[in-house]
């Protein structure tokens, strides 16, 4: 929406419970680098729940050997 703006359009920052007025050029910078902000948070968990999902496998993996040897221990007794 503020790319829609020119100079000449009033812009106000709220602060607290008072409207300031605020540069073009300070919201684009201000809007943009929350947006850097945000998607860096949103790579970070999709990394995190890859991660997750990965040693979720490795368990997985794991117990399903574990269990293969318990049967086969349980058939030899």
């Amino acid at each position: 929406e503020l790319e829609l703006l020119d100079a000449s359009n009033p812009i106000f920052k709220l602060l607290g419970p008072v409207l300031v007025k605020q540069e073009l050029e300070e919201a684009k910078g201000t809007v943009g680098k929350r947006l850097e902000y945000i998607n860096g948070e949103i790579r970070r968990y999709e990394q995190q729940m890859q991660d997750l999902e990965r040693r979720s496998e490795q368990h997985r993996d794991a117990l399903g050997r574990l269990q293969q040897e318990l049967q086969r221990g349980q058939g030899k007794g």
